[in-house]
């Protein structure tokens, strides 16, 4: 279904599918398409407002009954890792960090397949081939790298990859994977505390998560770097006590899809112009 504002982009949602986060409930996103000469605007405008980029899309959720899918950025000037975070920077050391055009390799897409192997095997991205992956990788519209973590003392060996945006506030991480045999370098933490460090050296203020989900294990995680900001409600909010952070579930409470396109189309994106 289509939903049009005062101003370009046009919008369209999702039909409902089961959520792969929380059981028993049904998601819905937001979406619109990134083409043309205005793209790089567009995502940096709407990665502020809590979307998230997949190849040519952008989306965030925006379920009928359930508002538990918060974006959440870290503040780089007032993040400090924790004892444990700055035990994984030190383990992982040896590590050399590439960043490279956003280009497909065979290297990588056999990376990403034990990774999928291994954490996935029954998600929404198990089947993907080749060619799906190399769709991923580049087709971007926008400022986009491949971030390349190699271990130099082992025939300089490929161990983990983000997909990573260059936003003008900050840096998004679109998608990570990693060898998950090496369990003992938390190399999805390093992927994290390692982007704090390129969003710092670039002056950057924020580096963008994705999505974190109260009351989803899978997505626990990213509540462990703090402090840490959510979009809710319209705006950002610090978190310093993720425990304390409430989703209002109830049906009356969604913003309707048209109302939020009205604002984004007619408030949001103007105030970004």
């Amino acid at each position: 279904m289509r939903h049009t504002g005062t101003l370009t982009p046009q919008f369209f949602v999702t039909a409902p599918q089961p959520c792969p986060y929380l059981a028993g409930r049904q998601e819905r996103k937001l979406f619109t398409a990134l083409y043309g000469d205005n793209s790089v605007a567009l995502n940096d405008t709407l990665s502020r407002k809590g979307f998230r980029r997949s190849q040519n899309v952008l989306y965030r959720p925006s379920c009928a009954d359930c508002a538990a899918c918060l974006s959440a950025r870290l503040p780089v000037a007032d993040f400090r890792p924790s004892r444990s975070q700055a035990k994984v920077l030190r383990r992982n050391s040896d590590i050399v960090r590439r960043s490279n055009a956003p280009w497909a390799t065979e290297e990588q897409f056999e990376l990403f397949r034990a990774y999928l192997d291994a954490r996935h095997a029954d998600g929404g991205m198990a089947e993907m081939d080749e060619i799906e992956f190399a769709a991923m990788i580049e087709e971007s519209p926008v400022r986009t790298r491949v971030v390349e973590y190699r271990l130099p003392e082992e025939n300089d060996r490929l161990i983990a990859v983000c997909l990573t945006d260059l936003l003008a506030d900050g840096v998004s991480m679109v998608y990570s994977f990693f060898d998950t045999t090496l369990e003992r370098r938390s190399l999805g933490a390093f992927m994290i505390l390692d982007h704090v460090r390129i969003a710092s050296d670039a002056q950057l203020p924020y580096v963008y998560l994705g999505y974190w989900v109260p009351g989803s294990p899978k997505m626990a995680y990213k509540a462990r770097y703090r402090p840490f900001e959510i979009y809710q409600a319209g705006r950002w909010l610090r978190v310093d006590r993720p425990e304390a952070v409430r989703t209002d579930e109830h049906p009356l409470s969604s913003t309707p899809i048209l109302e939020q396109v009205a604002e984004i189309t007619s408030r949001e994106l103007l105030d970004d112009r």
